[in-house]
């Protein structure tokens, strides 16, 4: 149940992983905040603001904030009906940014090349099945993993993610961390990302410059 507007001051805020703690005004124990309960934020949050926010508990028994906004940094609202129409261009402005199709499908021609191109020399099938099915699991673990943080529970390891990334899924977690906003912004996470990527573009190129020499 949420209860009524309360304040406190940022006393924690690790941008990276996007959640932090509040030290509520009138005392109490400090309640933790994620960066998808801030609403019309017009910049990140920032240790020692001002949060305002509705106190909820989620099903782990803990306290968090939800309901939130920054004080001096709120977004001012348009009236109903402008809002509403608004709120839902800018809403269908943000998925498409999101989730960038044509990004995912450059970034895709590639490997898809590769792949149609090892399962006919092969005569199996299974390498086109690999890609899918790897990014279908990669996209499941970020939202998971996503899903972990807001609850505050046990984490999902990087090593984990990058190691499904390099088994074939980084395309999923291209999609996750544009659809899900998550592990976009921490950059050492982001440089061993794209080391993935570019070691299985350098694959595929080896792979096919391996098979036009041979005449496959």
């Amino acid at each position: 149940m949420k209860s009524s507007l309360c304040s406190g001051t940022l006393i924690k805020w690790k941008d990276e992983d996007g959640f932090g703690f509040i030290r509520p005004k009138d005392g109490g124990k400090d309640v933790f905040l994620h960066i998808s309960d801030i609403r019309d934020a017009t910049r990140r949050p920032q240790e020692k603001d001002t949060i305002y926010y509705r106190r909820t508990v989620d099903a782990t028994g803990k306290s968090r904030a939800c309901d939130a906004f920054i004080l001096g940094a709120r977004r001012q609202r348009m009236g109903s009906g402008a809002y509403r129409n608004g709120r839902s261009a800018t809403l269908s402005k943000a998925w498409q940014d999101a989730f960038p199709l044509s990004q995912l499908v450059i970034l895709s021609v590639l490997p898809l090349i590769g792949i149609v191109h090892l399962s006919w020399v092969i005569r199996n099938p299974l390498p086109i099945v690999v890609y899918p099915a790897m990014s279908a699991v990669t996209f499941a673990l970020y939202a998971d993993d996503k899903s972990r943080a807001k609850r505050g529970e046990w984490r999902i390891s990087e090593n984990t993610l990058h190691l499904c990334e390099l088994a074939g899924g980084w395309l999923g977690g291209f999609a996750a961390q544009r659809v899900l906003r998550h592990k976009s912004q921490k950059q050492s996470y982001q440089t061993e990302f794209w080391i993935i990527v570019a070691g299985h573009y350098l694959a595929w190129l080896f792979w096919l410059w391996f098979a036009i020499r041979r005449g496959w």
